[in-house]
């Protein structure tokens, strides 16, 4: 068995422990380090994440003027868009007053 205190004992240099550490605190399997990748997949991942720079944090939205509106992409049921499109232009001013009824706004 390989011991760590055996090891900084040696002054670094790995040997066998014929008995058990004196230490009785710790096992061998107690060193906390990152396993080694297994599989040649497991490595290659390894060496990209290491070698791969982290993407700048995306810029704050600026923020939206008061009445300003947004494109959105909405999915409504064909005869309601044939409800307010049946008046003319103007249909989504019509289905955004609608919708700020409905929401109490």
């Amino acid at each position: 068995m390989l011991c760590l205190c055996a090891v900084a004992a040696a002054g670094g240099v790995p040997r066998a422990a014929a008995t058990a550490c004196p230490a009785k605190d710790h096992d061998d399997m107690s060193i906390d380090r990152p396993r080694r990748p297994v599989s040649a997949r497991d490595r290659a991942e390894a060496l990209f994440s290491a070698a791969t720079p982290k993407a700048p944090p995306a810029p704050a939205k600026p923020a939206s003027l008061p009445g300003a509106r947004e494109l959105v992409s909405l999915r409504i049921d064909s005869d309601v868009l044939e409800h307010f499109q049946n008046d003319g232009p103007g249909w989504q001013d019509r289905v955004n007053a609608a919708l700020r009824r409905a929401a109490g706004l």
